[in-house]
């Protein structure tokens, strides 16, 4: 039987195994890196930050301002996603995630040489947030550039198990900056980590930026970019050039990725991310400072709970990617996000009772089914429901806005309802739970996109997936084959 024509011929086939591996490493360390750094920032806040740059009387309003700082780190990633986006749309994915690296590293490693508070006054803080918004602007693009680039280097069966090598970059991040700040609590004095030590984690980092930008220095152009219709030595043509190229040759391909109007990808992405960005905010930023200033136990236990949730994520994440090439992203968005919904109460109640085994257990299960589960999804599906030629820049700043609005916010609408309900557990999880709902209205709605070719230029539609059981009815509803042999699943 003739082949139907989303089924086109995988440019990923154009690449060895080293240059999938080596993108591979490049996804997973930037990652990993982008991580680290926001996570290093949240555990300083949790624990220290709120005496060495935001002294005051009021506890709970030092915290409030700790975590406001970090929320400012969001403020500046859209205009990274637009800005290294668009340029990663123009002239490739490898070039843009070489600066991103850098300048998202740079600004990380100099928080830790940061003056206090006490030392030079009101000055410490406007220094933290003028990097946290250099950091922002690297960071905008920095993980959205390495979904895109991974999913364009992947076999279009293996992109959920090879995609999901970016969500472990995030558990890794998070797993290191957890482990340093672990060591840091179990060996040095309260102190020496206010007086010093809280400086070695951000100076520290420095060695995985020089590491990642090695890797990015040696990794190739991703096949799908230069596979591209609209793509000329290296450069995709402005959209003038690209209707002149249209009236010359009436090209339908190039004539419906230069007509297309967008909207609708954009905000099945947006809803996507934001139940994931929400409730990574919640769980791995604001959780661990409830543990620890509300709870008030041991700030050994934060940064424990989070390095045993990180070891479990290493199953978690590319498990979920592997499941989701066998049966679709759709069904398994949907699977994972109503069994967020359905143990979200119970898990945040099992913490809130500040038993040790409770806060563990229910630490570890709200983290897998609705972070680490949900990331392992989002980077390749994303990447995925978007054409071609806006891919990187369209899913830069669906993150990204999310981001903004749910990580940026959340844990700091959070922290100040918790404090006015004195210390209540129910913000919490209703705010997770209503992040969780988005995203499973967001996975209901949008076409299955396992599998499509990436070469397209316009956004996903009903039918150009091949893979699970939405794919399948999809097709059926279309009239187009379901029997090719590329459609059975393996």
């Amino acid at each position: 039987m003739a082949r139907n024509e989303a089924l086109a011929a995988d440019p990923a086939q154009q690449r060895t195994v080293g240059d999938l591996a080596r993108a591979a490493v490049s996804g997973w360390l930037g990652t990993a890196l982008e991580f680290m750094d926001f996570q290093l920032y949240s555990l300083a806040a949790a624990l220290v930050f709120q005496t060495i740059f935001f002294p005051t009387d009021a506890p709970g309003m030092a915290i409030i301002l700790a975590m406001a700082t970090y929320g400012v780190g969001y403020i500046s990633r859209p205009l990274g996603a637009w800005y290294f986006g668009h340029l990663g749309d123009k002239i490739g994915r490898r070039k843009v995630l070489f600066y991103t690296i850098l300048l998202m590293g740079a600004s990380t490693t100099l928080i830790g040489a940061l003056p206090t508070y006490h030392q030079v006054g009101v000055l410490a803080p406007i220094l933290l947030v003028v990097l946290r918004l250099a950091q922002g602007f690297g960071a905008g693009a920095e993980i959205a550039g390495a979904s895109v680039m991974l999913t364009e280097y992947a076999p279009r069966r293996r992109r959920g198990l090879v995609g999901s090598l970016v969500a472990l970059g995030t558990n890794s991040g998070t797993l290191g900056a957890s482990a340093i700040w672990g060591v840091l609590v179990a060996t040095l004095s309260h102190d020496d980590i206010v007086a010093w030590g809280w400086r070695i984690p951000f100076l520290a980092s420095v060695l995985i930026m020089i590491f990642a930008v090695w890797v990015r220095f040696n990794l190739k152009e991703s096949p799908v970019f230069e596979a591209r219709a609209d793509v000329v030595d290296g450069v995709a043509v402005s959209n003038e050039e690209l209707s002149e190229v249209v009236a010359a040759q009436g090209s339908n391909v190039l004539a419906e990725g230069l007509s297309e109007r967008k909207g609708r990808a954009f905000f099945e992405s947006f809803f996507l991310r934001f139940g994931q960005a929400g409730n990574s905010g919640m769980v791995q930023t604001y959780l661990i400072s409830y543990i620890t200033a509300t709870l008030l136990l041991a700030p050994s236990v934060g940064t424990s709970v989070v390095i045993a949730s990180s070891l479990v994520g290493f199953i978690t994440v590319p498990l979920v990617g592997f499941l989701s090439d066998k049966v679709g992203r759709k069904l398994m968005y949907i699977v994972m996000t109503s069994i967020s919904l359905v143990l979200v109460f119970p898990m945040i109640w099992m913490i809130a009772t500040a038993q040790v085994n409770a806060v563990f257990a229910g630490y570890i299960i709200m983290h897998q089914t609705s972070v680490l589960a949900l990331a392992s999804l989002e980077n390749l599906t994303m990447a995925e429901i978007f054409g071609a030629r806006h891919r990187y820049t369209q899913m830069a700043l669906a993150k990204e806005i999310a981001a903004i609005i749910a990580t940026g916010v959340g844990p700091v609408v959070a922290a100040a309802l918790v404090v006015g309900t004195g210390g209540s557990w129910w913000p919490i999880a209703i705010m997770i739970a209503i992040f969780t709902a988005l995203s499973l209205g967001a996975a209901i709605v949008m076409p299955e996109v396992a599998g499509r070719d990436l070469t397209l230029l316009t956004d996903s539609k009903p039918g150009e997936a091949i893979i699970g059981p939405f794919a399948r009815r999809e097709r059926i509803k279309l009239g187009l084959p379901v029997d090719d042999e590329a459609l059975l699943v393996k």
